[in-house]
């Protein structure tokens, strides 16, 4: 399959955050035949139950958002080994109102970046166990881990080190074959 979309969801609102910066070396590393395209979180209010009956047009546009693309990668950064509040509160506006979750059968990776060496080990686990959760078929090979050393990611999305650069190439790679498995089965059905 040729020309697919993958939407972006960095877990991070901060102007300076790293896993903004590994979103766009993803971007930059995409095969020809993929575009990556942001979908913002940052303007989402709260959610809360109260606005199931006329949801606000910004998280009406996020769950188009969604729809429109073939796979959403989300990267995620961990904060206390878990993923941060606006990045629940973005899934939580996702999954509602009920029968029309977003993430019901839309091909999902998940990645994210720190400082630490387990990366965002923790993180990542809260985070396809809420995906699993919402029917979100989730790549789960290979993991993305990724440690971020000082001088890895530049402001505008460059990979300084080759081997980290094939790595996220190859996850890419990985994350096309199943959003073609899942394309194609749509399809056939």
């Amino acid at each position: 399959m040729t020309g697919r979309t993958i939407g972006y969801i960095v877990g991070s609102i901060s102007s300076s955050s790293i896993n903004r910066r590994l979103a766009l070396a993803l971007a930059r590393l995409a095969p020809e035949d993929a575009t990556l395209v942001e979908i913002p979180i940052k303007d989402l209010p709260l959610y809360s139950p109260d606005y199931d009956a006329d949801y606000p047009q910004v998280a009406r546009d996020f769950k188009q958002a969604i729809a429109d693309v073939d796979g959403v990668i989300i990267v995620t950064p961990e904060y206390s080994r878990s993923i941060p509040g606006v990045l629940k509160n973005a899934l939580d506006w996702s999954a509602r109102p009920w029968g029309q979750a977003s993430f019901d059968g839309k091909p999902t990776a998940v990645i994210g970046t720190s400082g630490g060496g387990i990366a965002t080990a923790a993180a990542q686990q809260h985070l396809k166990a809420i995906l699993s959760h919402y029917n979100a078929p989730t790549l789960g090979q290979p993991e993305g881990y990724i440690q971020s050393l000082p001088g890895l990611f530049t402001e505008d999305g460059e990979v300084t080190n080759e081997e980290t650069a094939a790595f996220l190439r190859s996850y890419l790679d990985a994350f096309l074959v199943l959003i073609d498995r899942y394309v194609t089965e749509s399809v056939a059905a």
